[in-house]
């Protein structure tokens, strides 16, 4: 039997989870900070604030829902990127300090990555090679993964990020914070084909979204604002069938080139109604297996970088006490 505890702290969610073989998530406290509301976005400075007054209470919880010791923990995992670079500190830190006094291995591991791991804590078993769709607030990218959870990547956006787009889109429509949650509601429902917006058609298995915020901009600056306030829902669908729109199309264009034995989702978007449902029909045609994470393993929690250590710690791959962090892959 192997116990990880692993440390979550790339952005806004203050983390830590004990994980059994990489499968069996006995804890998995998430602490998200609510302070960023009133500035309408994530604040670097305030939020590695944050962390460093939660970080040890979290911790401590993790062992004690966990009901064990940190002398039975095994190993210790923490994100160090990418991801807010004050932030991965706090806890790559925290994640260090504890493996040089309690003699641990420390495992650092890729915030992106750990996404895709949310499909190994769903599911029973998974079918390999698989292609991955990472969608989240700071990252859009389309991996092979690996039997063994090594990854290749094959594509990424060029600019914005998917939810970032979301984001960006649900406070120029002044659908508050955050941002994706507040435009994916004010959409259910409504006609997705108001404004059809542009959608990126690369001459590769990138993506792209700024085109679709500048669309946005123009659109609203151009339209009454009467007109706006009674469409809102409508634009609002429109907008989210438009990043859905691109997400799928480039999904299909590289499973049509690698055609992997599966296929699955992952990262905070992967919790949208509309991108669950469009990948699972798509892909279901195409007669391959899908699989989509649990709404719990969607978004930042440390049970990814302690499932994903367990990959690196059968393998005997640990990481050097001086190891580092980064904000971009």
């Amino acid at each position: 039997m192997t116990l990880i505890l692993g440390i979550e702290t790339s952005c806004d969610e203050t983390s830590a989870a004990v994980v059994k073989d990489g499968k069996i998530v006995l804890s998995n406290i998430v602490k998200t900070q609510m302070s960023h509301q009133e500035f309408g976005g994530v604040v670097p400075d305030l939020s590695s604030r944050e962390h460093v007054e939660f970080i040890y209470q979290v911790i401590q919880d993790a062992l004690d829902k966990a009901s064990v010791s940190i002398k039975e923990i095994d190993a210790v995992s923490a994100v160090n990127g990418p991801g807010l670079i004050g932030s991965l500190m706090v806890g790559l830190m925290a994640a260090k300090g504890i493996a040089l006094r309690h003699d641990k291995k420390l495992i650092a591991t890729d915030h992106v990555k750990g996404h895709l791991y949310g499909n190994m804590l769903s599911h029973d078993k998974l079918s390999f090679p698989s292609l991955g769709l990472v969608v989240s607030g700071g990252h859009t990218s389309l991996f092979i993964v690996n039997e063994d959870f090594s990854t290749r990547e094959v594509g990424k956006t060029l600019d914005d990020a998917a939810g970032e787009a979301f984001d960006k889109c649900a406070k120029m429509l002044s659908l508050g914070y955050p941002g994706g949650p507040a435009l994916e509601k004010a959409a259910y429902q409504k006609n997705c084909r108001y404004k059809k917006f542009p959608v990126a058609k690369l001459n590769s298995l990138d993506f792209s979204f700024s085109g679709l915020k500048t669309a946005v901009m123009y659109f609203l600056r151009e339209t009454e604002e009467s007109v706006v306030e009674e469409h809102r829902g409508d634009i609002a669908a429109s907008v989210e069938d438009a990043i859905v729109s691109q997400l799928i199309n480039t999904a299909k264009k590289a499973f049509d080139i690698y055609k992997t034995k599966s296929v699955m989702v992952a990262g905070g978007v992967s919790a949208n109604r509309m991108l669950r449902a469009r990948f699972k029909e798509t892909f279901e045609k195409r007669k391959t297996e899908v699989f989509v994470p649990e709404m719990k393993y969607c978004t930042d929690n440390a049970a990814l970088t302690a499932g994903l250590a367990y990959t690196y710690w059968i393998k005997n791959i640990f990481s050097p006490i001086d190891v580092g962090v980064y904000s971009r892959n």
